[in-house]
């Protein structure tokens, strides 16, 4: 699977943006899909992740409740809604599809990242 993330950008604190992950290859539905994020000098952190049908959302716990992940499969396109942006929320954020059985909170359960997506947080 090949993923290219967009959507990143300059933004105020208290504001929003939505991120897409637009996939091609082998069938995108069946892949869980999860959005990580890296911060400078800091190590790559889980965000939010999705099952293939879409049923399932998990999120970290920086995050909940201001970020939404959701997937069309019709279009091969998973998405990250964030709002209430905070400045710590600045970061290349990824997205990448998960291994079978592997843990979904974890950066090397994924593979096949994009080149990620800047996300900037002015306070």
């Amino acid at each position: 699977v090949q993923l290219q993330a967009s959507g990143g950008g300059l933004v105020q604190a208290g504001g929003s943006l939505r991120l897409s992950c637009a996939a091609s290859g082998r069938t995108f539905s069946n892949y869980v899909m999860g959005w990580f994020r890296q911060a400078p000098g800091k190590e790559r952190e889980f965000v939010a992740a999705i099952t293939g049908s879409g049923g399932s959302t998990w999120y970290a716990d920086s995050v909940k409740g201001r970020f939404t992940i959701s997937r069309d499969n019709a279009k091969n396109t998973v998405f990250l809604q964030m709002k209430y942006l905070k400045p710590e929320d600045t970061a290349v954020y990824y997205c990448g599809t998960r291994r079978p059985g592997t843990y979904y909170y974890a950066s090397a359960s994924y593979d096949s990242w994009g080149q990620g997506t800047q996300v900037t947080v002015s306070s």
